[in-house]
């Protein structure tokens, strides 16, 4: 069993297109951590109807909303009598919030979820899945464990792969290291597959800016990058060492963090990429996650997005605005 995961959180973006490989993978999730699992969805869209004429009865705006919900919420418990979700315990849960990524938020600390889970959709013009605004903000904001679906191979003694940072760049505190690491070996654990840790790093050779042409490379003597090599490499080892991970399991890779993640997740055909995000106040807030963002632009498999201790989520405990005008056509 999965310690730590006890309530899952399912965020239904389209109640009439929730792809079985989805509820598959929910499936065996659950029933690996003996977790409970909520299907939720958030009304958020804005109703458009004709005008009603004076002898309408019961067509007022409550009527509405009560009509939209009622076939959302049986949509959602068609979606709960699934073959794949038999013998779990699993509820549904529909309500009106806005925005949608700050209403699965607040249904996440209702309930105490302890992971939420989403699916990325397929871009019709390309062959992987992309993320939405709501995924992005949903990365930035969930205080609890996001696990984003992007593949439809099921999970078969999967490969889970943590990417650290031992130096703790870009402000990374050093506990994070320890909570995704912890995070992937519970989620490897629990679906009877194996934990890989990866890092990826740059020489310190970088290309300096002038006022007067392009940026042209730094030079370095090469016992100076050769020493840099050195102390990347037992950094990592170190780290790995600690978590319990076997040495034909540690990838050290010299290059850009976007690019190095898809090579490693590609080439070891990881089902589950763990990584960390951070949170940053004030102007730096714009830029939080840009290499999160990145990566996750450009892996094919699942990830799992973890935040350090100590994350406190600023989405509000209430919604502004609970329900959506209704906006009349104009005949």
């Amino acid at each position: 069993m999965l310690e730590g995961f006890h309530q899952i959180l399912f965020a239904v973006r389209d109640v009439d297109a929730v792809p079985a490989a989805a509820l598959r993978k929910l499936a065996v999730l659950a029933r690996a951590c003996g977790a409970r699992l909520e299907l939720y969805h958030a009304l958020t869209e804005t109703i458009t109807v004709a005008r009603p004429s004076r002898r309408d009865v019961g067509a007022g705006p409550e009527s509405v909303f009560d009509a939209v919900a009622a076939r959302a919420r049986a949509r959602m418990e068609g979606l709960a009598r699934a073959t794949a979700l038999r013998g779990l315990q699993v509820t549904v849960h529909v309500d009106w919030d806005y925005p949608a990524h700050e209403a699965v938020i607040r249904r996440a600390r209702a309930i105490s979820a302890d992971l939420v889970v989403g699916e990325a959709r397929q871009h019709p013009r390309l062959a992987r899945p992309f993320l939405q605004n709501t995924d992005w903000e949903l990365v930035r904001h969930c205080p609890v464990p996001l696990l984003l679906l992007k593949d439809r191979r099921r999970y078969r003694r999967p490969l889970v792969l943590a990417a650290v940072d031992p130096f703790h760049a870009a402000d990374k505190p050093a506990s994070l290291d320890r909570t995704l690491l912890a995070a992937g070996r519970r989620l490897a654990t629990a679906l009877d597959g194996t934990l890989h840790v990866m890092h990826a790093w740059q020489p310190l050779a970088s290309l300096v800016p002038t006022a007067a042409s392009s940026p042209v490379p730094a030079y370095l003597p090469p016992e100076v990058e050769a020493a840099h090599a050195r102390q990347v490499r037992k950094a990592f080892e170190r780290v790995a060492s600690r978590a319990g991970v076997e040495t034909a399991a540690r990838h050290l890779v010299a290059g850009p963090v976007p690019a190095a993640l898809e090579a490693v997740t590609r080439r070891t055909r990881a089902a589950i990429l763990v990584m960390g995000a951070v949170s940053r106040r004030g102007l730096q807030r714009l830029f939080i996650g840009n290499t999160a963002e990145r990566v996750l632009g450009q892996v094919s498999c699942d990830v799992l997005v973890v935040k350090g201790p100590g994350f406190r989520s600023r989405v509000p405990a209430r919604s502004a605005a609970r329900r959506p005008v209704i906006a009349p056509l104009p005949y």
